[in-house]
């Protein structure tokens, strides 16, 4: 396999990977949020974590490929090297998931309470709204909403702006 071959091979393979993540999270979109969120990773780390073929010409191959091969047909024992590379591109994949979730947690504390205190002001502020208007007419009781006064004449002498009637 010449470079571009396995240049191409790695283009298709990430292409399919993409569409197979886009997939997972459309599958896992009703799921509860930290159920949901450990799956996408989960999933990303299978399909993403290269492992490698031939140590001499430095040849990568995706883990999954190499471990469901070495499995299927019994050859070699690339399945190990393959595992240990989920184990360690999962550790870190989750660590950096972790520092996510804590940082993500305080912010989302802080948006809950300024929901919860905008909706309270917009309470208030509708509860002195129906107070404050409810001796006052509506819009719709107005006696001159529909009247028919001729339109102003211009004051050039010309026709000027029409404006249609409401």
């Amino acid at each position: 396999m010449i470079e571009n071959d396995y240049t191409f091979a790695w283009g298709l393979y990430a292409v399919a990977a993409l569409g197979c993540l886009l997939v997972g999270f459309k599958l896992t979109g009703w799921m509860w949020r930290w159920l949901r969120e450990p799956l996408r990773v989960i999933l990303a780390v299978l399909l993403l974590t290269p492992t490698i073929v031939d140590p001499v010409k430095d040849s990568f191959a995706p883990a999954i490929a190499i471990t469901a091969l070495d499995l299927a047909f019994k050859v070699g024992n690339n399945a190990w090297r393959a595992i240990s590379d989920f184990a360690m591109y999962g550790m870190i994949a989750f660590a950096l998931y972790i520092v996510f979730v804590l940082i993500r947690w305080p912010l989302e504390k802080r948006a809950r309470e300024r929901r919860a205190q905008a909706e309270a002001t917009a309470q208030r502020r509708a509860a002195e709204d129906t107070a404050v208007t409810a001796g006052a007419p509506m819009a719709a009781e107005r006696h001159d909403r529909y009247r028919d006064d001729p339109p102003p004449a211009a004051p050039s002498g010309g026709r000027g702006r029409v404006e249609p009637r409401l």
